[in-house]
């Protein structure tokens, strides 16, 4: 989801990587099951936001 500025809202480190496929498509987070919480994706990354995590799946 984007703010009005276009900019990527901040989402919640328990957001579950199934989520943000169904919002994102399916290339977010390969690698992850589906139940695995956004904030362990980005710990285990390096990442801090989703938006880097957004970028490196393209």
């Amino acid at each position: 989801m984007r703010d009005q500025d276009g900019e990527i809202r901040k989402k919640r480190s328990d957001t579950l990587v199934g989520t943000l496929r169904d919002e994102y498509g399916d290339k977010v987070a390969k690698g992850y099951r589906a139940d695995t919480k956004l904030g362990t994706v980005l710990k285990k990354e390096g990442l801090e936001s989703l938006d880097q995590l957004l970028k490196k799946s393209r």
